[in-house]
């Protein structure tokens, strides 16, 4: 038969643990978008970039010149 474990254990070393982003999306940097305002949480693969992000999606950035807000289009007047 084998023999019981001890419950002592070593004494954990005070060595702090690196800031690990797994899962964790509160510590990472934000912004809000330049067009809806929203606001966009750094990724990685604007990890080179990030200074220049301006927009949160394609569809922001192809609405920048437009009105901010999307709305329902004017009625053209010429209609029967």
């Amino acid at each position: 038969m084998r023999a019981a474990r001890s419950a002592v254990r070593a004494p954990e070393t005070a060595v702090p643990e690196k800031p690990s982003h797994r899962g964790n999306k509160s510590s990472l940097p934000s912004k809000p978008c330049a067009t809806c305002g929203r606001p966009m949480s750094w990724r990685r693969a604007w990890a080179r970039c990030w200074d220049e992000v301006r927009h949160c999606s394609d569809a922001c950035r192809a609405r920048r010149g437009r009105s901010a807000a999307p709305g329902p289009a004017a009625p053209s007047g010429g209609g029967r």
